[in-house]
């Protein structure tokens, strides 16, 4: 990649300036406990460097999606507390965005200093497909850290989004890839540039409509492609199999039909799957043939042959990429396939394989299932944004650095 990175900045020197840093703290909540630290241990880093080598740092990011207005319960008071004891410093928090709070504590910075702005999503700005009105919140996020001051783009989550703090202000600071946002993209040139063979992509999720972009890219280019999740369930109806009250995109059959047809050597869908009378942690289970789903019941994981068929078919793989659980893997009753999969690319990557899980639910899962963080040779942070680069996009928060 070729832009400035978060070292030729420290070796510029940051010392008493101002250094915006975007980052991705969008942690699952669960009212005011946060259920999966990832983002926040994979941002550290990054506002460490900076922080210890004495520049007055401004962090921005979001949390959810509260539509353009103050919301309490997408503050990002727990990220701060959080983000403040893994540094191991104090980091403040902005009452506001880029208002009298936010530029008074900015202007109280001494060198070292954190500061946290109030969720960027409050402000309307942030995603406005008006041009005009972004880069009016961009100039507010500059005026926090001054002339002299630099933008570093760490928040790889976000990088194939056209927002005020993520693209416009980077047009205006000298503007630098922080570690992780470096880190991904040199991840995931592996696995498009000259990638390992047999190279194995492993997918799951809710719908094939998601991953359909994804797919199309993927399935000429790999040599197994595996399918799991909730958008299985398309793929069996696609074959005229019954799929009971299992998740389905009826306006999708036609396209999975297609798919199997043309890349039927590549694809490989479930031969059994863990069924359940409803959505229900203590709901009743059975396993049955992908053929055989009983009226009323719905599959909420992939069965244990299926599991056993995909580790096979991953064991020789020297490249894997993961996007998606195998099914409902909060439920312990339906977290044996994501399981099972995990372990199995674990095992691969014990043997040299390269293998990459593409953040979002597989990472959580990783984090939830106990599974060995170091088993994989990286864990991203930014499941749509890795998606988005493996189908080609150009992502405008990757280009802007680079112009």
């Amino acid at each position: 990649m070729a832009v400035q990175t978060l070292k030729d900045l420290l070796d510029a020197g940051v010392e008493g300036r101002g250094v915006l840093v975007r980052s991705d703290l969008n942690v699952p909540l669960d009212g005011d406990t946060i259920t999966d630290p990832g983002r926040i241990l994979a941002s550290a880093p990054t506002i460490e460097a900076l922080a210890d080598a004495g520049a007055k740092v401004v962090v921005t990011a979001h949390l959810g999606r509260p539509q353009g207005e103050p919301d309490p319960k997408f503050s990002l008071a727990p990220v701060a507390a959080k983000l403040g004891e893994v540094l191991g410093r104090n980091v403040q928090l902005a009452g506001d965005v880029v208002g009298q709070d936010a530029l008074a504590r900015s202007e109280g910075l001494t060198d070292g200093d954190v500061l946290l702005l109030e969720n960027v999503r409050f402000d309307p700005r942030e995603t406005s497909k008006d041009e005009s009105q972004r880069q009016a919140l961009a100039r507010d996020l500059v005026e926090l850290v001054g002339d002299d001051g630099a933008f570093v783009s760490d928040g790889f989550g976000v990088v194939h989004r056209a927002q005020a703090s993520v693209y416009d202000v980077a047009k205006l600071l000298p503007h630098y890839a922080g570690g992780l946002v470096a880190a991904e993209v040199d991840v995931l040139a592996k696995l498009t540039a000259d990638p390992e063979r047999p190279y194995a992509v492993v997918l799951g999720g809710s719908k094939v409509s998601d991953k359909l972009a994804v797919i199309e890219a993927l399935a000429p280019k790999v040599d197994t492609l595996v399918i799991g999740g909730g958008m299985c369930f398309t793929f069996l109806a696609a074959q005229g199999l019954p799929v009971g009250t299992s998740l389905l995109e009826e306006s999708m059959i036609d396209t999975c039909k297609s798919l199997l047809d043309r890349f039927a050597d590549v694809i490989h869908i479930p031969q059994d799957v863990v069924v359940a009378d409803r959505f229900a942690a203590d709901a009743d289970t059975r396993t049955v043939p992908a053929t055989e789903i009983p009226d009323g019941w719905m599959g909420l994981d992939i069965g244990p042959e299926s599991v056993a068929r995909f580790a096979s078919l991953l064991s020789s793989a020297r490249t894997v990429f993961w996007n998606g659980p195998m099914g409902v893997f909060e439920f312990a009753k339906f977290a044996a396939g994501t399981r099972g999969v995990a372990e199995a690319i674990v095992e691969a990557t014990g043997k040299g394989a390269f293998s990459v899980v593409g953040g979002g639910d597989s990472a959580a899962a990783v984090r939830l299932l106990g599974l060995p963080e170091d088993g994989f040779s990286h864990i991203s942070t930014g499941g749509g944004a890795s998606l988005e680069y493996l189908e080609g996009k150009e992502l405008p928060g990757i280009a802007v650095l680079e112009a």
